[in-house]
């Protein structure tokens, strides 16, 4: 487990009162000549600034000083500015407004290193080469003609996991365990053409994404970069960056080795045939691309579809079943709505989901209740920029709070309350849009991949609550479910969702 910012800065304090005592007065008093209408913010101390406000829950320690000084400050982590957004007002000038300015990505030690140097889609700076893979990845596999070839693929798994419950019924389901292999295996086979099993490959993964939800004090106050040697964090993002490079290795090889033909020319396949290995390669042989698409670039694009996907689909569906299981009554609701439309088949298909409206409603409240992403990935101000009267500066990095947002008492209802019947007469959705529901963020730098989660997590949720009815074991009580949270890039349950699983037919 890493240690805590609070821990860490306890240890160094006094190094740092020592070194206060040399500061000179004038740097400490130093004033801007040119006066700025800055946004509010908290008390910092000098060299390490906010971090020592920093908790291991960044949007809920984030959301506190918004509470306190308002809906768009402005802290600092080392010197270096950062402004968290908790408004959708401020998310809408971000995101809208002024989304040209605020496209660029800021580089960010950790993600930079798993990322190749942040070739991806998600990390890239703004520019050529973040367009050309967000480009390539959209057309061969987020397009809406892409997705739909996608769908035997689907069914197919969800078939499987719905045997495996079968099985389990009578006992205790992990029903976390069986929404991650769902996901994983749907996403290794359009993107892979096979799957990877196995707690191995899962541990990978899920070490992955807590490293992309860790602040590195090196980043920000690069003197201080043995504070990340002393925490172990330079040593885990190594090896886990060894252990994906090595997984990527065998994954690319398999596949050139695959297409190889007896003498020696590559049969490039049907691409409606083909995964996303397979034209990732093809595009590399041809290249006909304006920049370096080199196997890092490729190695980078596969990490975003896995990391993008798996992830944040199986914690949706987590927290979706976790609210449907404390709140019995909208169980049933859901229950009703998708057994008068299966009109007693065996399985709900996806056609029959577009019918569901109550069950979009579960989806939208639960990514308003737990947007997987509860912070989105930082951006940066490409240049000076006037913010709702505020000035921001060059090269600011700028965080917005979606947490906060689907919490905001301004723009919901009792907003601590699970309740899906707020959208049936709403127009409020998620693909970014509308500002006060931004789970996948919007703009330029939004998450491309909307339609691919959605179709598999509307999908997987009528089925299950079609096919089964759930309860905790040993006739706990719905209330008493654990609702704690762990956080990385994205925020899971702390605990798995365990259930008691009764066929409803």
């Amino acid at each position: 487990m890493f240690l805590s910012f609070q821990q860490l800065l306890f240890t160094i304090i006094a190094f740092f009162i020592m070194l206060l005592l040399l500061i000179p007065l004038k740097w400490l008093s130093s004033i801007s000549q040119t006066r700025k209408n800055l946004p509010p913010s908290p008390r910092k101390l000098p060299i390490i600034g906010n971090l020592h406000q920093l908790g291991s829950s960044l949007h809920r320690s984030f959301h506190a000083l918004s509470q306190k000084h308002g809906p768009i400050i402005l802290i600092h982590l080392g010197s270096a500015p950062l402004l968290i957004v908790s408004s959708a007002e401020g998310a809408r000038e971000i995101m809208k407004t002024h989304d040209l300015i605020f496209s660029n990505r800021p580089k960010l030690s950790i993600p930079d290193k798993l990322t190749y140097g942040s070739k991806d889609i998600g990390y890239a700076p703004y520019g050529e080469h973040w367009r050309q893979v967000k480009s390539i990845t959209v057309l061969h596999l987020l397009s809406h003609k892409r997705v739909q070839s996608f769908r035997h693929i689907r069914e197919r798994e969800m078939i499987r996991m719905i045997d495996m419950i079968d099985k389990s019924c009578g006992s205790v389901v992990d029903l976390s365990e069986m929404l991650v292999s769902l996901t994983n295996n749907i996403i290794c086979q359009v993107a892979l053409g096979r799957t990877f099993s196995g707690l191995k490959f899962k541990d990978l993964l899920g070490r992955f994404q807590i490293l992309l939800g860790v602040v590195s004090v090196g980043t920000y106050i690069p003197w201080l970069s043995w504070v990340d040697w002393l925490r172990g964090l330079e040593e885990r993002t190594n090896k886990v960056a060894k252990e994906v490079d090595e997984l990527l290795d065998s994954v690319i090889e398999d596949h050139v080795n695959k297409n190889k033909m007896v003498d020696g020319t590559v049969d490039g396949g049907n691409d409606q045939s083909q995964d996303l290995v397979d034209i990732l390669l093809d595009i590399q042989r041809e290249d006909t691309t304006n920049f370096n698409f080199d196997r890092d670039t490729i190695k980078a694009v596969i990490l975003d579809v896995f990391t993008a996907g798996t992830d944040t689909m199986s914690t949706l569906l987590e927290w979706a079943l976790s609210e449907l299981v404390r709140h019995p009554h909208i169980m049933k609701e859901l229950q009703t709505e998708v057994t008068k439309i299966a009109e007693g088949r065996s399985m709900i298909t996806e056609d029959d989901t577009q019918n569901m409206h109550y069950l979009k409603a579960v989806l939208k409240e639960t990514l308003r209740l737990h947007p997987p992403v509860p912070l989105l990935i930082p951006r940066e101000s490409r240049q000076y920029v006037k913010l709702m009267g505020y000035d921001i500066t060059q090269g600011t990095q700028v965080m917005v709070n979606v947490w906060a947002i689907a919490r905001d008492p301004l723009l919901w209802e009792e907003p601590d309350k699970f309740k899906p019947q707020r959208f049936l007469n709403s127009s409020i959705d998620y693909k970014g849009f509308d500002f006060e529901l931004l789970p996948f963020g919007a703009g330029r730098r939004g998450c491309p991949g909307i339609q691919f989660s959605a179709v598999i997590s509307e999908l997987a949720l009528a089925n299950i609550v079609y096919k089964y009815d759930l309860a905790l074991p040993n006739e706990g009580k719905p209330e008493e479910l654990d609702m704690r949270e762990i956080f990385g890039l994205t925020v899971h349950k702390e605990s798995p969702l365990l259930v008691m699983t009764t066929p409803r037919f």
